[in-house]
């Protein structure tokens, strides 16, 4: 067993007993000779080691290239992040200053959930009867309506937008005083009509649009956006009006509730039948 093994490896003891010896030489002697050996090992090793040099260099610019992409992308995260914390402050103070304009009671609310991909849209905010929302009370932001207030419950309020075949509003442009109703069509979320505007009625694009009051649940004076578009189709009396709402629902976060109901006497006696 024992000469078996000293088979195997004798080898292999020799190689490194003259490697040993070779390099005990190498680095003790000074001669003449010695030193060129010396030189020429060195020259060699300098050699293949500068041909390998440039693997080491290859796997530390791809390391710095990942961590160059790492930053980077940190960087445009903290970037959005500041940029939308601009836009969402200065949102806020347009709807702090518009609340301080106005002289009714309001409720300012935060839209929990939206749906905007149908015909028949709602929004729901979180404020309800618990803080004196109530049925047919109007939403709205600095911009312009948003909707109405369709039904309640203790903490939360279901809304009616603009963006809902069965919403309606009673409008006027602006400056010119021609009345209508503006309604939506279904077709596109950026496109209200006004129907019933006179066709000798001189309707320009780009004319405010606002609420006129006439028995509606929004005040008189609200914008609701801007002509866009007229048509005088013949054969009709009337002009095919287009609007762009004032106020966008897309990316709408939050509203105010006008905490006020028209007056009950004259919803009662306009809705009574006449003898």
């Amino acid at each position: 067993m024992q000469y078996r093994f000293w088979d195997r490896s004798k080898d292999w003891v020799l190689l490194g007993v003259c490697l040993v010896a070779s390099l005990a030489v190498l680095l003790t002697r000074n001669e003449p000779v010695v030193r060129g050996l010396r030189a020429s090992a060195l020259g060699l090793t300098s050699g293949v080691e500068a041909r390998f040099a440039w693997a080491g260099r290859y796997l530390r610019a791809l390391d710095e290239n990942e961590r160059l992409r790492e930053t980077n992308v940190a960087l445009a995260s903290e970037a959005s992040r500041a940029r939308e914390a601009v836009s969402e402050n200065d949102r806020y103070r347009k709807l702090l200053a518009f609340r301080d304009t106005l002289q009714a009671p309001m409720r300012a609310v935060r839209i929990v959930s939206k749906g905007l991909g149908e015909q028949q849209n709602f929004f729901t905010v979180d404020a309800g009867s618990a803080d004196g929302l109530r049925e047919g009370m109007a939403v709205l932001d600095d911009r312009g309506i948003m909707g109405r207030v369709v039904l309640t419950s203790r903490r939360y309020a279901r809304v009616m937008p603009y963006l809902n075949t069965d919403f309606r509003v009673t409008a006027r442009i602006l400056p010119i005083g021609a009345e209508g109703i503006v309604r939506w069509s279904g077709a596109r979320n950026d496109r209200l009509s006004m129907e019933f505007v006179a066709r000798t009625e001189p309707v320009r694009r780009g004319q405010a649009v606002v609420t006129a009051g006439r028995g509606d649940v929004f005040p008189e004076g609200f914008l609701i956006g801007y002509v866009e578009s007229v048509n005088a189709r013949a054969g009709r009396n009337a002009l095919d009006v287009e609007l762009r709402p004032a106020a966008p629902l897309a990316r709408a976060t939050h509203a105010f509730v006008l905490l006020a109901l028209p007056d009950s006497e004259r919803v009662r006696l306009e809705a009574a039948p006449l003898q």
